[in-house]
This record gives C-alpha cells, sequence and structure tokens, in this order.
C-alpha cells in the first residue's frame, strides 16, 4: 500500500506541476520575451562587429560569446532536455516559436494551405539547413549564423502572420527542427494523458484553449508533437500532465512513416555525420586533390576561384577563409556519400530485420476502397527505424558537442576526459536502440531466434555509424 500511495503521489504532484504552468502563462510569455531579447542581441550584435582574432576569447569578445552561446550551450543541451522533458523547450522558452505565434496573434489568419502539410517537410528542412550550415561555416561566423538562425525566424514570422491565429504553423510544419525534436519527445517520460471518459462527461460550461502547436487534443496520445506549455491542463478534467515509461510511445503508439525513417536513417544518422565528419577527414583533402588535379591537367579553372559570395559559401578574405566552388562540390560529395553509406547500411539492416519477422500487422484507421486494413510494404521497417532514434539522437548530440569541446579547449579547458564520456554515452545509446528492436521485435514474434536475427541485423547495420565515430574521435 505504502508503494502505491506514493507511485500515486507523485503523480498527483507531476499533474500540479502541469496545473502550474496552466496558471502562469503570463509569467511564461515575459521570460520567452525576454529569451527573444537575448537571441535578437547574439544574431544582430556580433553581424555589426569586426570578426574576432586569434586572441579573443569567451571573456573578452561578443562574437565569441555568441558562438559559444548557440553551439557550444543551446542547440547541444536544447536536444538533451527534449528526451528529459518532451517539448518544453517549445513550449515555454523557443524565441522562435514566440515570434511566430506573436505575429500569427497580429497577422492576415488565413487558411494553412496544401503545400504547407506535406509530410515531408520536416526531413526536407533539416536537411538543406544542415547542409546549407556547412556550406557557409556556420559554427564558426556570426553573418553565417544570422542567415540560417535569423532567416528561420524571420520566415517563421512570416508564415506566423499569413496563416493561422494564435497558432504555431510553422512549428507545425516547416521548422528545420520540428522532426528531429518529434523523435525525441517519443521518449520523454512525461506527457499529457487524456482521459476519454471524462472528456465525454458532460461539462456546463467549457473554456477555449488555444492549442498553438495546433494538436487534436481529445485523440492526443503521446509526446511527440506536444509542446508541453501546460495551457491544456485539466481541460474537461481530462488532460492530465502524467508520468510514463521512456519506452511507452515508441513501442505502444508511435508507428512510424516512411518520412520519419527518411529522417532518422538518411538524415540523423546519415547527413547529419557527414555534416560533422567531412572538415576532419583525410578522405575530404584526398578527393579535392584528385578532383584538383583533374581540372587542372584539362585547364578548367574557374571551380577553384574562391569568388563565392559569404552568403552561398564561406567567403572571409580577412582570416584568410574562403571556399572554392570545388571546396562546395566536395562538401556535397562528402555528406551525401556519408548518406549513402551510413544510411544505406542503416536502411538495409532494418530491411533484414523486417524480412526475418513475420509480417507487420496492418496499420489501424488505414483501409482500402472495400473496407480492409491496408499494410503498407515498409510499415514494419518504420516501425522499426523509431527504435534507432536513441542512438540518432546521441549522434547529433555528439556531433555538436564537439564544438563545444573546440571551444572550451580555445579557452584552456582540459579535455581529456571527452572521450570515454563520447564513447560511453553512443554505447548506452546503442544498447538503448537495441533494447527498442527486441521489444518491437517481440510485438511480431514470440521466437527468441527470430528476435535475435532481426536485432543482429540491425547491429551490423549500425557498424558504419559506429565506425564513422571511431575515425571522427580517435582516427582522424
Amino acid at each position: 500500500m505504502g508503494s502505491v500511495s506514493r507511485g500515486q503521489g507523485f503523480r498527483a504532484q507531476v499533474a500540479r506541476a502541469g496545473d502550474f504552468l496552466r496558471d502562469h502563462q503570463r509569467a511564461i510569455r515575459g521570460i520567452q520575451w525576454v529569451i527573444v531579447g537575448v537571441y535578437v542581441a547574439l544574431l544582430v550584435i556580433p553581424a555589426i562587429l569586426p570578426l574576432p582574432d586569434r586572441s579573443a576569447s569567451v571573456f573578452n569578445n561578443l562574437t565569441v560569446v555568441a558562438q559559444f552561446a548557440f553551439w557550444g550551450v543551446w542547440w547541444p543541451f536544447v536536444l538533451v532536455s527534449i528526451p528529459l522533458f518532451g517539448r518544453a523547450w517549445c513550449g515555454l522558452f523557443c524565441p522562435e516559436g514566440a515570434l511566430t505565434e506573436w505575429a500569427s496573434r497580429h497577422g492576415r489568419g488565413g487558411a494553412i494551405p496544401r503545400w504547407m502539410r506535406w509530410g515531408g517537410w520536416p526531413f526536407v528542412a533539416f536537411s538543406l539547413t544542415t547542409i546549407y550550415g556547412q556550406l557557409v561555416s556556420v559554427y564558426q561566423y556570426p553573418w553565417a549564423v544570422a542567415a540560417v538562425l535569423g532567416g528561420s525566424t524571420i520566415a517563421a514570422m512570416i508564415v506566423g502572420w499569413l496563416y493561422g491565429r494564435n497558432k504555431r504553423v510553422w512549428c507545425k510544419y516547416l521548422c528545420p527542427v520540428n522532426g528531429v525534436f518529434n523523435l525525441l519527445g517519443k521518449l520523454a517520460p512525461w506527457y499529457y494523458r487524456v482521459d476519454a471518459q471524462a472528456w465525454r462527461a458532460p461539462v456546463r460550461r467549457v473554456e477555449s484553449i488555444n492549442c498553438a502547436p495546433l494538436l487534436p487534443l481529445r485523440n492526443m496520445q503521446g509526446a511527440a508533437d506536444c509542446h508541453m506549455c501546460g495551457r491544456c491542463s485539466d481541460y474537461r478534467g481530462a488532460i492530465t500532465l502524467s508520468p510514463r515509461s521512456p519506452e511507452a510511445e515508441i513501442v505502444q503508439v508511435a508507428e512510424g512513416s516512411g518520412w520519419q525513417t527518411m529522417l532518422i536513417v538518411f538524415g540523423l544518422m546519415g547527413l547529419a555525420v557527414g555534416a560533422f565528419l567531412w572538415s576532419a577527414s583525410p578522405w575530404f583533402v584526398t578527393l579535392k586533390q584528385t578532383m584538383a588535379t583533374w581540372l587542372v591537367n584539362r585547364d578548367v579553372y574557374w571551380p577553384l576561384a574562391d569568388n563565392a559570395p559569404w552568403f552561398i559559401l564561406t567567403h572571409y578574405p580577412q582570416v584568410n577563409d574562403s571556399f572554392s566552388w570545388l571546396d562546395g562540390t566536395v562538401i556535397l560529395l562528402f555528406i551525401f556519400g556519408a548518406a549513402g553509406v551510413v544510411g544505406g547500411a542503416t536502411f538495409g539492416g532494418l530491411w533484414l530485420a523486417d524480412r526475418l519477422l513475420p509480417a507487420a500487422p496492418p496499420r489501424p484507421g488505414v483501409r482500402d476502397a472495400a473496407g480492409q486494413l491496408l499494410r503498407s510494404r515498409l510499415a514494419g521497417v518504420h516501425k522499426l527505424a523509431q527504435g534507432l532514434i536513441p542512438a540518432a539522437g546521441v549522434g547529433v548530440f555528439l556531433g555538436l558537442s564537439a564544438t563545444t569541446l573546440t571551444l572550451l579547449q580555445h579557452e584552456g579547458v582540459a579535455t581529456g576526459w571527452a572521450n570515454p564520456v563520447r564513447f560511453t554515452m553512443l554505447a548506452l545509446a546503442l544498447a538503448w536502440s537495441l533494447r527498442f528492436e527486441w521489444r518491437l521485435a517481440g510485438l511480431r514474434t514470440d521466437s527468441i531466434w527470430r528476435k535475435s536475427g532481426a536485432v543482429g541485423a540491425v547491429a551490423v547495420g549500425l557498424l558504419p555509424f559506429v565506425w564513422a565515430w571511431l575515425l571522427f574521435f580517435v582516427l582522424w
């Protein structure tokens, strides 16, 4: 009885936390506007200052402060916060979300166009932003930061002004990291649980709730899309912030889709790996030299020119850092090559695992014209791909935190502890992903041999992903 009462007491405390957020929306908006002010200052001020010299430090140069804030702290640890607290960053702190909702409140309130609802935007937006950021050296230069982050923010405000009313249409459909946060949010140990019976109960008066990310509250089952803002807490006496198993959503709720599989396998585990690795790779140098020699031997010199503007390719001759057209081409080849090799092997492992298991059951609610449940040929692959979210998420964190460590080293901080921590995190994430694969395979068969074969196939497919990080952190 004691453990039951303690569990009920904990659940009550969590529910009160949701009610607290609901009751303090004005304070939350105040915090958001403070963050907006800091965000705009970190974007604008470094862009109008001279580039820092080699002696610049986080203690004496605002540009270095902004660089450390965005790429050393902000983005790596926002990623960490999502599996720990759900998408609370989106609902409580994100400056872009606050600005697009504000613009929507004062805008035209137009209907959301069909093209914006296309399911491929999370993958496309993430891929384009990742690639463009590498071409303009977004981790190093404030103009590039202003172009990538500032451009995204301006686009968010335009979309907010055009569409919706008090909504976050940009966040729902076009935000470059929405797809990543959607995936990582499935690991959160908290979600807003909807009691269907309480929802159906008659109530005297129902106050309207503004769900800014446009969620169907009555049918909400997980934390993937929820911004954890607390506005709907206790709505109709049916919605409650509740604890849950971090594995519950992926195993019991998430079905996956083709675009989510693309984002996990070819985006987070492919393109992102290539984006992090190319600058440290001797293969990149070899490929570039080989292509340059081929061009010179044929008297083709224009690709060797470094005359592209800074917003297309890195161009800062004052610090002797400019990309030629050949540099840009080789960067793209390296990134797409990594996506093909790492992502292709990972997808192959998932495909083989799916073939080793009995056929996946039909997806609920998807029927043909005759009313029969339909089963996609790759439905099983998409479900198994959900299990790779921990490994994919840790991979992105490791890549971003490499910038953190570089900045710390520049400040004289010892980082000898980094590799043991990195590989411990990678090993734990891989173990968790393989545990997910075991549980997901168990939904389709009780055979230990079939489950073992499926998990083994996924593990083999992950070998190039693991090898890439060994190259980056040890061999290169």
